[in-house]
């Protein structure tokens, strides 16, 4: 595969183009944010998949607790050796102003050694923040994307993971999370990705929409905003922020290298100093191949055979490419293009760019 085709998607990522976006897919207001919740529950009804309770004992414990509090004393000395019962994490996230009685989706995950969850019914579980406080109960009857297999041989097939599942709306919510959406007399917009041109550019198109000192730019981060007092207003007041037009400042230049994959992204703002690259190539090719020496007839000789090998070595003329000042993302691939170089070979030029200083740009590889 060619550099030209591997790049293709890439140079029409990372054309520069003027395009203006709106405030709301650019910033977040501070404090609208969600929370994570987390629980701890048994999911029951399981076909003989749970948890071996000789090997997971919380479980067991468990167990016993929830009996104990419905009314159900079972001895000390004896072990319960069910299988249709998992111990589980319950995860969800509560969304911003999320009220009493709504419902949100929960994810259930085993921490047991059941080996699937298909089929089962959480009980009922507090979902408590980071604060310890209880927002949410959870309950219901799983959906589970996965399934496994297993013959009487040993043999067995798995089909994406049977030990998580979900429960959509199977959460309702119990207590709201205060925020300070309507407190003070302004509001702080968070931009997604850290920017000064992009901050300057939104308290800029702020001040010429509403008025002059409506917003000022606090960092590359955060632009402060003056916000009405009453809470009707101020909804009306972001609903027409967010949808005012900014065009983003351009993104650094960076070369992202994906070494398993061979991926390489450029973006449109790399640029190489002056520099001279030399690629070229080796090919060792062993070739076997089998002689049968056969003697006269009526002779004493003995039919032999006998292996010969062939080592051959191909080498490609090395080429050399010159980077001029300045080089932008488009004769590069083209300088590349001309030798014939692979993805692979791609990442060890920019490498070897970077390490000789004629590079302007952040490498990054993953």
């Amino acid at each position: 595969m060619r550099v030209s085709n591997y790049l293709l998607l890439t140079l029409l990522l990372a054309a520069p183009v003027a395009q203006a976006e709106r405030i709301k897919d650019l910033a977040s207001v501070a404090g609208v944010r969600s929370n994570q919740l987390l629980g701890y529950g048994l999911v029951v009804g399981l076909d003989g998949s749970g948890d071996q309770t000789s090997q997971t004992p919380f479980t067991v414990q468990s167990l016993r607790s929830m009996l104990n509090q419905l009314g159900v004393s079972i001895p000390p000395n004896i072990n319960p050796q069910v299988k249709n019962v998992a111990a589980v994490t319950v995860s969800a996230t509560l969304p911003a102003f999320a009220k009493q009685g709504q419902n949100i989706d929960v994810t259930v995950s085993s921490i047991g050694n059941a080996k699937s969850l298909r089929g089962g019914t959480l009980l009922m579980t507090p979902l408590k923040g980071a604060d310890g406080e209880v927002y949410a109960m959870a309950q219901g009857n799983l959906v589970v994307g996965g399934f496994g297999a297993q013959g009487s041989d040993g043999s067995k097939i798995t089909v994406n993971v049977p030990s998580v599942g979900r429960i959509p709306s199977g959460a309702s919510v119990e207590r709201e999370v205060g925020n300070g959406f309507n407190e003070g007399n302004y509001l702080t917009l968070n931009l997604h990705r850290s920017d000064f041109t992009t901050a300057n550019r939104l308290a800029r198109a702020i001040n010429d929409a509403i008025g002059p000192a409506t917003a000022s730019a606090m960092d590359g981060a955060s632009i402060r905003v003056s916000a009405p007092l009453t809470p009707a207003q101020r909804v009306s007041y972001i609903a027409m922020l967010e949808n005012l037009q900014v065009e983003p400042g351009e993104a650094a230049a960076r070369v992202i290298v994906n070494s398993r994959t061979g991926t390489v992204v450029i973006g449109s703002n790399v640029r190489v100093m002056p520099a001279a690259v030399s690629h070229g190539s080796m090919t060792v090719t062993i070739a076997e191949d089998i002689n049968v020496s056969q003697p006269e007839p009526m002779s004493a000789g003995r039919t032999a055979v006998t292996p010969e090998s062939e080592i051959t070595v191909t080498e490609e003329g090395s080429r050399m490419f010159l980077f001029n000042p300045g080089v932008e993302l488009q004769e590069i691939v083209q300088a590349v293009n001309q030798v014939g170089a692979a993805p692979g070979d791609l990442m060890a030029i920019l490498e070897a760019l970077k390490e000789a200083g004629a590079l302007r740009a952040e490498l990054i590889v993953i």
